[in-house]
């Protein structure tokens, strides 16, 4: 980071800030209310704290940073479907996407300036991986969804740029502080992180204690087609991969939703089907169907619609839960893999 020592003011923990305080000989009870001027009444600066004593406010100012991120542009789809581009205080640029729905105000956030993982079919990894985000930039992303929602979100999915996994600590300290109840206080059901299959990652998340839903991103029945698809399967193959999930789920109680790209004769045809099946009805799990969202990068088409709902058909009556996201935004690139294939790839290749 070029912000120095400093740390974010939302990237630290109610009881961080308190030690803070008593070294700086002020008073401990003042964590919380600067806690509920951060995320309660939302404060965009320090100035606006007006129960704590403009001395202290100046000491805040002289040890943290107040503003992670600063918004850029906005893109609104035809669907609803919002996508926010965010500069950050060291020049990178960052993508989140905000998903309406009757009843829920969703955002999907970004856990990294780009990705190692170079999926074939996801923009987001096209040119590789800058840096991690702080826990602070993760938290900025969801108040500032909050500010372009005009109102609180109900969900927010770890889905977006970046691999979480890869991010792991700032990423769980973003999600206790998110998940706080004297602070952002969003339940962690409502928090859904997303991986590709890293491994490590998902027997780390397994002795957290959270009760946050787990996202994998399977895309394939088979080694054969996974290594063509994505890299991350040379390092934990399928097997490995499937054999952490079912003990997840054992050790845990709490079900995976494994995530399918369906990509047209690729891996969408009957014999897919039927490995799917084979490879998932060993343990409890639900299964989001994800007709492709093309990308210049790749040259693989979506699936036919009726193929689609073949192969809920022959799941659901195989006795797993299946479901279709029939993607939103991407008119304005902001569906599942789309994001950063324009806007973000010159800060990379700049570099």
């Amino acid at each position: 980071m070029q912000n120095g020592e400093k740390q974010f003011i939302h990237g630290i923990f109610l009881s961080e800030l308190e030690d803070w305080l008593v070294r700086a000989g002020e008073k401990k009870f003042r964590a919380k209310q600067i806690w509920q001027w951060l995320y309660h009444h939302e404060a965009q600066d320090w100035d606006e704290m007006k129960n704590i004593p403009k001395s202290l406010r100046e000491q805040l100012a002289d040890a943290f940073v107040f503003r992670a991120l600063e918004k850029v542009e906005v893109q609104e789809s035809n669907t609803g479907t919002r996508k926010i581009l965010s500069r950050l205080i060291d020049g990178e640029l960052i993508e989140e996407v905000l998903i309406p729905a009757p009843d829920r105000r969703t955002v999907c956030v970004s856990s990294q300036v780009g990705c190692m993982f170079g999926c074939a079919f996801c923009a987001s990894g096209q040119l590789g991986v800058k840096r991690n985000l702080k826990a602070g930039e993760i938290v900025g992303e969801a108040l500032a969804a909050q500010r372009e929602y005009g109102d609180r979100i109900t969900n927010l999915v770890f889905m977006g740029i970046g691999e979480p996994f890869d991010n792991y600590d700032e990423v769980m300290r973003a999600v206790r502080i998110l998940n706080d109840p004297d602070g952002f206080c969003l339940g962690a059901r409502r928090i859904t992180i997303s991986t590709c299959g890293v491994v490590p990652g998902i027997q780390r998340l397994e002795e957290e204690g959270l009760q946050v839903e787990l996202s994998v991103s399977l895309h394939a029945p088979s080694n054969h087609v996974r290594d063509a698809l994505m890299p991350v399967n040379v390092s934990w193959s399928l097997d490995e991969l499937m054999e952490t999930c079912r003990q997840y789920t054992k050790n845990t109680k709490r079900i995976i939703t494994f995530e399918y790209t369906m990509i047209r004769d690729v891996n969408d045809t009957d014999e897919h089907c039927r490995e799917l099946i084979g490879l998932l009805s060993t343990f409890p799990c639900r299964v989001n169907l994800i007709p492709l969202s093309e990308i210049e990068e790749y040259e693989g088409k979506t699936s036919r619609r009726e193929t689609v709902e073949s192969f809920i058909r022959q799941l659901e009556r195989a006795g797993i839960n299946t479901t279709v996201r029939w993607s939103k935004g991407v008119d304005v690139n902001a569906a599942c893999g789309q994001l950063r294939s324009k806007s973000l790839g010159k800060s990379l290749r700049d570099s």
